[in-house]
C-alpha cells in the first residue's frame, strides 16, 4: 500500500474540525485562550482629549507668536479635570493623562515656559494641536478590536481590559486522554534497573505540548501490550469524557503493535495510517462519533515530531485557532546533506543567526528516532521534501523552529 503524503494526512486530521463550544472567563484568566467571538470596544480610548505631557493647556492661536504671556486660571490632573473652559489669553496647568479643557487644543510643555505667579510666558515655539491625544485615537466605541480565532497574548489582555471587558468569550479547551502502551515501560523513579526496562517519556512530552496548545490533559497511565487491556483503556477514553484520544506506542504492524486492532475493535474508523514521513511513518488517525483518535509511534522522537506536526495543529483547530497549521521558516544549509527518498524528512537541527538576520542550519549527526538527547539539544527541525536532491552549504531550505 502506498504511503500517504504528509500534506494529505494533515488535511485529513484537521478537515471538518469544529470548535467545541464557547465559555466566558475573567479577563485575567484569558491569556493563552482562543477568542471565540470578535470583541468590540465598549468605550472610546481615550474617552476625551488628553494631555500627552506635563505643561499648560492653551489655545493654539494664542501662542502663534513667541513669547506669549497667558493667565493661568486653574489645573487639570488625571482623574481631576478642570471644570471650566479656556478662553483667549488663558491657560490651565495640566499633567500627563489629564483631560484637555474645553476651548484648549494645544499643550505647551512646562520646559518651554517660565512662570511668575499666575502668569506664564512661552519661551519656545509650540505648533498648534501638539501634545494632545485626541479622543478615540487608540480605538472608538463599537470598533472591533480583537478578532475571533486569535490566541490571546498578554498584550491582547491589556487591550481587552482597556476596551472595558471584564469577561471574554473563549473556545472551550479540548479534553484529551493520553494512553501509553508498552510492556517495557516503567514510570520515572519506579524501575528496578533491569536491562529490559525503559523509563517512559513520551506521555510527559505529549501532555506538555498539548497543554501548551490549550488542551486539558488526562494521562490514563501505562498499558501493557495486551489487546484486552488496550481495548479497555480505549473504551474508557471513548466514554464521552474526552474530545481526543492520543496514544503512543503499538502503532506499527508487528506482533505486539496492537493499537490499531484495539481502536477498530472499539468502533474507531481509521482513515490515516502509514505516512511518507520520517520519523513517524506508523502514525494513525480516525474517529468514533465526535471523538477523534490520534495514534502516535512509540519511539520517543517519532512520537514528539508527529505531535508537533499533527497533535498541536489539531488541538489548535479544535479551538478555532486561526494560526493552527505549523509554519515553516526560510533558512540556508550550513553543511551539505544527502539526497532524500520518498518520505518527507524532519531532521533535528541547530540554527545559527548571522548578523544580516539570515539563518544557517546544521542537522544533528544522528537522526536515530530513539535519541532524546539529540531532540533536546536541537532548536529546530530541518524539513527535507520527498526526493529532494543532495544539498550543499548555502542552499536554501525550510525549517520549523521550536518555540518552547
Amino acid at each position: 500500500m502506498a504511503l500517504m503524503s504528509v500534506e494529505e494526512a494533515l488535511s485529513r486530521v484537521t478537515q471538518s474540525v469544529t470548535t467545541l463550544g464557547i465559555e466566558e472567563v475573567p479577563v485575567e484568566q484569558a491569556a493563552g485562550r482562543v477568542l471565540a467571538m470578535d470583541l468590540k470596544a465598549r468605550r472610546s480610548q481615550p474617552p476625551a482629549d488628553m494631555s500627552a505631557m506635563d505643561g499648560y493647556a492653551v489655545r493654539g492661536s494664542d501662542i502663534a507668536q513667541t513669547p506669549a504671556t497667558l493667565l493661568v486660571i486653574g489645573e487639570s490632573a488625571a482623574g481631576r479635570p478642570f471644570e471650566g473652559g479656556v478662553g483667549p489669553g488663558a491657560a490651565v496647568r495640566i499633567f500627563t493623562g489629564a483631560v484637555v479643557p474645553e476651548g484648549a487644543d494645544t499643550v505647551v510643555i512646562q520646559e518651554n515656559t517660565t512662570r511668575d505667579g499666575d502668569r506664564i510666558t512661552t519661551t519656545a515655539a509650540t505648533a498648534a494641536l501638539r501634545n494632545v491625544r485626541k479622543r478615540g485615537c487608540d480605538f472608538l466605541e463599537g470598533a472591533s478590536g480583537l478578532k475571533a480565532g486569535r490566541r490571546l497574548t498578554s498584550r491582547d489582555i491589556m487591550l481587552a481590559a482597556a476596551m472595558d471587558h471584564a469577561r471574554l468569550p473563549v473556545a472551550r479547551r479540548p479534553r484529551i486522554a493520553i494512553i501509553q502502551t508498552g510492556d517495557e515501560l516503567v514510570l520515572p523513579g519506579r524501575g528496578t534497573g533491569a536491562p529490559g526496562e525503559i523509563v517512559v517519556s513520551n506521555a510527559f512530552g505529549l501532555a506538555a505540548l498539548a497543554t501548551r496548545a490549550g488542551a486539558e490533559v488526562t494521562d490514563l497511565g501505562l498499558v501493557s501490550d495486551d489487546l484486552a487491556e488496550i481495548r479497555a483503556a480505549v473504551a474508557r477514553a471513548l466514554d464521552g469524557s474526552f474530545d481526543l484520544v492520543v496514544s503512543s506506542g503499538g502503532a506499527s504492524v508487528g506482533d505486539h503493535d496492537l493499537m490499531a486492532p484495539a481502536l477498530r475493535a472499539e468502533g474507531v474508523d481509521l482513515y490515516v495510517h502509514k505516512i511518507a514521513l520520517r520519523p513517524g511513518k506508523p502514525l494513525m488517525y480516525g474517529s468514533r462519533g465526535d471523538v477523534r483518535c490520534l495514534g502516535l509511534p512509540g519511539n520517543p522522537v517519532s512520537s514528539h515530531v508527529c505531535a508537533l506536526l499533527f497533535l498541536e495543529p489539531l488541538v489548535r483547530a479544535m479551538q478555532g485557532d486561526a494560526a493552527a497549521i505549523v509554519r515553516t521558516a526560510p533558512a540556508r544549509l550550513a553543511v551539505g546533506v544527502p539526497a532524500n527518498d520518498q518520505r518527507r524528512d524532519f531532521m533535528r537541527a541547530h540554527m545559527e543567526h548571522d548578523p544580516d538576520g539570515s539563518v544557517r542550519v546544521t542537522p544533528a549527526a544522528s537522526q536515530d528516532s530513539a535519541m532524546l538527547s539529540v531532540l533536546s539539544a536541537a532548536d529546530c527541525l530541518l524539513v527535507r521534501p520527498p526526493f529532494a536532491p543532495a544539498g550543499e552549504a548555502g542552499d536554501p531550505c525550510e525549517i520549523i523552529p521550536f518555540h518552547d
